[in-house]
């Protein structure tokens, strides 16, 4: 997202950050992982599951504008068919986000350091 200059105010500026606590949070998790840290991972997790709904939302409303910009006649299904598969900005890119905040929650599933303190 840097290198594509996705980075011009907050609402872009907050993907980025969540990716780079998520490499982190990842490296501390896989390397010491604690109660804390693994719970702290979780919260991330969801955090990107909602981060990359809300992008797929700005998404395919920026994508929709431009679509009517272009052809002020679409509207319904020729509509949403144009903007879910234009390529600028593209409407499910955010969705990658959400694939890796379920990623990562199914990694933490009952997860070895959650169950330290629990009786089988």
């Amino acid at each position: 997202m840097l290198l594509l200059g996705h980075d011009e105010d907050l609402d872009q500026i907050i993907p980025l950050a969540l990716a780079g606590v998520t490499v982190l949070l990842s490296i501390v998790v896989g390397l010491r992982p604690t109660v804390l840290a693994v719970r702290v991972f979780q919260l991330v997790m969801l955090l990107m599951i909602v981060s990359g709904a809300l992008g797929i939302y700005f998404h395919y409303r920026a994508t929709t504008e431009f679509q009517l910009e272009m052809d002020p006649s679409l509207s319904g299904w020729a509509l949403f068919a144009k903007a879910i598969v234009a390529k600028a900005p593209p409407a499910l890119a955010p969705g990658a986000m959400t694939q890796l905040g379920l990623i990562g929650l199914a990694y933490t599933f009952r997860h070895p350091a959650l169950q330290s303190g629990r009786k089988p």
